[in-house]
């Protein structure tokens, strides 16, 4: 599909993210003499925005999810993750894909439960920031993913026209559903349902794949 608006999801789609959050949550209880958490409860744990995050994270420590810690906790990670984006990674052929598409003549941007400053922090340091013309985040509008409101609000930024999205989890198949978007399914993210049990119209598992698939679309 030449010329359409190709919308990503951040985490899991385009870079693993699963180590830096780990080690900022990490680093922030343990300021607050908390215990730590593991990392497969820290996958358990992201895709629906910080504030969520943070109280599974409580939760896990024997804390209650909204008393007094909520706020200090916020304020840290938040601050921790986004000026030490270290372990956030790529995930292979992530660049070279976004320059096929941008040379296909896509509109590219972002659409992330991630507030805005630590996601392009993060896409900032794996180089990838300058190949989206927009990034609507966690913060950027009253209500989160699955909303559909965050993805016409990047569909809008990149000027309409024909829309596919592109995600890994169970909350971006539902996020596309609800905007009636194509959805494409990255493989290798952190979804914990099987390929098949997901509403997708296509599924990859290698970033090679996709300019062909855009392409495929309206052929």
């Amino acid at each position: 599909m030449t010329g359409a608006a190709v919308i990503f999801d951040l985490d899991g789609t385009l870079i693993d993210s699963l180590p830096a959050i780990h080690a900022a949550a990490l680093a922030v209880l343990a300021g607050l003499g908390l215990p730590p958490v593991s990392l497969p409860q820290v996958r358990s744990f992201v895709g629906r925005g910080v504030p969520h995050f943070l109280r599974q994270v409580l939760l896990a420590s024997g804390e209650a999810p909204d008393g007094p810690l909520l706020a200090p906790l916020e304020r840290s990670f938040l601050t921790t993750y986004a000026t030490e984006p270290e372990g956030n990674t790529p995930y292979p052929g992530v660049a070279e894909a976004l320059a096929a598409l941008a040379g296909q003549g896509c509109r590219l941007a972002v659409c992330t439960n991630k507030p805005l400053h630590p996601a392009e922090a993060a896409l900032r340091h794996v180089g990838l920031l300058e190949r989206f013309e927009t990034v609507v985040a966690g913060d950027s509008l009253p209500t989160r993913k699955p909303d559909p409101a965050m993805l016409h609000a990047a569909h809008e930024r990149l000027g309409g026209g024909p829309m596919l999205y592109v995600g890994d989890s169970e909350i971006d198949a539902e996020t596309a559903l609800a905007a009636r978007a194509p959805f494409l399914l990255y493989t290798g993210g952190y979804r914990t349902t099987p390929v098949a049990d997901l509403p997708h119209h296509a599924a990859f598992g290698d970033f090679a794949l996709l300019p062909g698939i855009v392409a495929s679309f309206g052929a």
